[in-house]
C-alpha cells in the first residue's frame, strides 16, 4: 500500500476554540495598543490567517502598513500571555470528543500533520496541552508565512511530497473546502453541528461527518485502507 496522509485544520476537527482562548488572541492588541471591541467574525478579515489579521488591525489602527517589529510585538504578548495561562490553569483547551481516539487510530499507519491558520506556536501549546500535539508535530503548518488555509495547505503537502490523492484534509469550513479543491486532495468536512454539517455539504464536501467515528470510516473510505 503507498504511503499516505491525513492533514487535520486544528479548531473545530481536533478543538474547540474556547471563548477564553479567544480573548488571549484580543488580549495583546488591548495590552499593547489599548484596542477593544475588535472584531471576533474571523471570516470577516481579508485573509482568514492569524498573521494577517494581526497586520489588518494594526494596519487600521495605525493608517499604515505595521513594521515587522510592530507585528512581532503583538505576536510575542499574544503567546506568552497564551502559554502562561495554560500553564496557570486559566485557559483550559478543550479537545473535540473522539480526536485524541482517532489520532491514535491512525497513528504509525499514515503521516499525520496539521494545516492551521493559527499561529503555528499557538497551535502547538493548545494540542500539547491536550496530549494531542505528538502526532501531528513532525507535518505541522500554520498561519506563520501568512496566506490562505489553501496556501499553508500547499505547504503542508510540498513537506509530505506525496500525491494529491494519497492525501486527505479534514476541516470545517468553506475555506477549508476551497483549500482542498485547490489542492486537489480527498477533503472531509467535519463538524459536530449538524446544521454545519449540512452547510458544508452544500458548499461541496462530498464526505462530511459529526463524530470522529465516522471521519475514520471516511478516510478508510477515501484512501482505501
Amino acid at each position: 500500500m503507498a504511503e499516505a496522509a491525513v492533514i487535520f485544520d486544528v479548531d473545530g476537527v481536533l478543538l474547540d476554540l474556547t471563548p477564553e482562548e479567544e480573548d488571549a488572541f484580543f488580549w495583546a492588541f488591548a495590552k499593547l495598543h489599548q484596542l477593544s471591541g475588535l472584531s471576533r467574525d474571523w471570516d470577516g478579515y481579508r485573509i482568514r490567517n492569524d498573521v494577517e489579521i494581526i497586520t489588518e488591525i494594526l494596519e487600521t489602527h495605525f493608517g499604515r502598513s505595521p513594521s515587522p517589529g510592530e507585528r512581532q510585538a503583538v505576536i510575542r504578548a499574544y503567546l506568552s500571555h497564551l502559554a502562561n495561562g495554560i500553564d496557570a490553569g486559566r485557559l483550559k483547551p478543550s479537545p473535540i470528543a473522539g480526536a485524541e481516539s482517532l489520532l491514535d487510530d491512525l497513528a504509525g499507519t499514515l503521516k499525520l500533520g496539521i494545516a492551521t491558520a493559527n499561529l503555528l506556536e499557538a497551535a502547538s501549546l493548545r494540542l500539547a496541552a491536550c496530549a494531542i500535539w505528538e502526532p501531528v508535530k513532525n507535518c505541522a503548518f500554520g498561519a506563520n508565512g501568512g496566506g490562505a488555509k489553501r496556501q499553508i495547505l500547499a505547504r503542508a503537502m510540498a513537506d509530505l511530497a506525496l500525491p494529491p490523492d494519497r492525501i486527505i484534509f479534514i476541516g470545517d469550513n468553506l475555506n477549508d473546502i476551497e483549500a482542498g479543491l485547490a489542492n486537489g486532495v480527498h477533503f472531509i468536512g467535519f463538524s459536530e453541528d449538524q446544521a454545519k454539517c449540512r452547510y458544508l455539504a452544500d458548499a461541496g464536501a462530498k464526505r462530511v461527518c459529526n463524530h470522529h467515528r465516522d471521519t475514520l470510516k471516511h478516510i478508510r473510505d477515501a484512501l482505501r485502507l
